[in-house]
């Protein structure tokens, strides 16, 4: 690694962070794969797909970036960096062993990172394809997309033939969410891509990435998989997130367990645990509205009605809040859900549902405590914790090759989450930022989460 930048990164993060590896080094020693099972992943080479097809055996560190934005923001190369950190140092520990750092260790570690992912523990990125196209405000297509009648649309569903920069987000924006460059950049890829937003912005970030990864001298490109749409499109009706979605609405009991792990209660049975698509294209879960019913413990029907709603704001101007444009009603058969197939039924499983069937053993929460949610913490880890006591989806693991266990949550500190060294907003993309090394100084710093603070009774 020739880069100054990285090399202050990797510095930072073995003297303040080596407790984490010292985790992931302990956690890879007790760790059991599945050698039979098959992790298809991709990345995106000059503007082409390329599958990566990996075994079970794998240690997978899970990060993410977005497809509410098709800029890079600071905060997503900060938990990619944090992902390959994790990779890179969890593997060479573990070959070489717990002990006192010297500088031929550093050395060695920084040439692992300027090459591509390699080893037993692997680095990859969980995209959610079920987001909306501008859930925080900050894309600059924005416009383009509500007139497009796209906002409350699913990212997986969104096509890019309307979609063009908005001049006055670009005005507004410039240097603070995105630069000129991004946008010019975006331009760019929208005149070449085959209709598809998430293709397009991955084409975006792939390329950006590539040059990041000159810069800070650690390869940024890992590989990724879509998520939940795009698995349940391709995989069989018997396949495994279905049979999660049929397995979670079997009856009331099933139901009101996963309501549990959630933190919610069976009083208002408000709250989807798929949310159905509207045949007008709305898939927005803040748009989406329900209301399930039973009759005795069989499920009866879930009424789903979306409306226009308020989403989130950017971290620059707290009144600029994106919109999910919807109006629909309709009610869906409580057998379509106890004999789910995704082609009749397009919906969205909650978070906490379709993660059980990425191959995640680690993952890393982004500032958890002040950015970061801790009630989703809190579902995500207590779902897992019921799902190996075996309380849920008992029989998945077999049937399925879902290996239902707890990963080990690192988070990212949120006194050092990376941010404009302007602004001080995590939301600026990479490209405002003028000096790397700004980005640098601030740490690479996390703490592993203890599971038993994040289960719920």
């Amino acid at each position: 690694m020739s880069s100054d930048v990285g090399r202050q990164i990797v510095d930072d993060f073995l003297t303040e962070s080596m407790s984490c590896v010292t985790a992931l080094v302990r956690g890879l020693h007790s760790f059991r794969g599945d050698a039979e099972r098959r992790i298809h992943l991709f990345y995106i080479e000059n503007n082409r797909m390329k599958d990566v097809l990996l075994g079970g055996e794998h240690f997978f560190v899970r990060s993410s970036v977005e497809y509410s934005n098709p800029q890079l923001t600071v905060e997503e190369v900060q938990g990619i960096i944090a992902a390959r950190l994790l990779e890179v140092c969890g593997n060479y520990f573990a070959s070489q062993g717990l002990r006192e750092i010297e500088r031929k260790d550093v050395d060695e570690i920084c040439e692992r990172l300027s090459k591509p992912p390699l080893g037993r523990i692997v680095s990859f990125l969980l995209n959610t394809d079920d987001v909306e196209p501008d859930r925080y405000s900050m894309n600059p297509l924005k416009k383009s997309i509500l007139e497009s009648g796209q906002s409350a649309f699913p990212a997986a569903a969104v096509t890019t033939g309307t979609l063009k920069i908005d001049q006055r987000f670009l005005e507004k924006y410039e240097g603070t969410l995105i630069s000129r460059d991004e946008t010019n950049r975006i331009e760019g890829h929208l005149e070449t891509s085959d209709d598809s937003y998430m293709d397009m912005v991955d084409a975006v970030k792939y390329e950006h990435l590539e040059e990041l990864s000159e810069v800070f001298g650690i390869d940024l490109c890992l590989p990724a998989m879509r998520m939940p749409l795009t698995v349940l499109d391709q995989e069989p009706t018997k396949g495994a997130l279905h049979a999660l979605i049929r397995e979670s609405h079997r009856d009331y009991e099933a139901i009101e367990r996963v309501y549990r792990c959630m933190g919610r209660s069976m009083k208002k049975k408000t709250t989807l645990l798929t949310v159905p698509h509207s045949e007008k294209g709305y898939a927005s879960k803040r748009a989406a509205r329900g209301k399930i019913s039973f009759d005795n413990m069989k499920l009866k029907s879930v009424r789903v009605t979306y409306r226009t709603t308020l989403l989130y704001p950017n971290a620059i101007d707290p009144k600029d809040i994106s919109v999910a444009q919807a109006e629909d009603r309709f009610i869906v058969d409580g057998e379509t859900f106890r004999n789910y197939e995704y082609s009749t039924c397009p919906s969205s499983p909650q978070f906490i549902l379709y993660s059980l069937h990425s191959p995640e053993d680690a993952v890393i929460w982004h500032g958890i405590g002040a950015f970061g949610s801790s009630q989703l913490v809190k579902s995500y880890t207590t779902t897992r914790v019921a799902s190996v006591k075996k309380l849920i989806f008992k029989d998945l693991q077999e049937k399925h090759r879902i290996t239902l266990k707890i990963p080990l949550q690192f988070n990212l500190l949120p006194k050092n989450m990376w941010a404009h060294p302007l602004h001080d907003n995590i939301d600026a993309s990479i490209g405002c930022v003028d000096n790397l090394q700004d980005l640098a100084s601030m740490g690479m710093r996390m703490a592993l989460l203890p599971a038993r603070n994040y289960v719920r009774e």
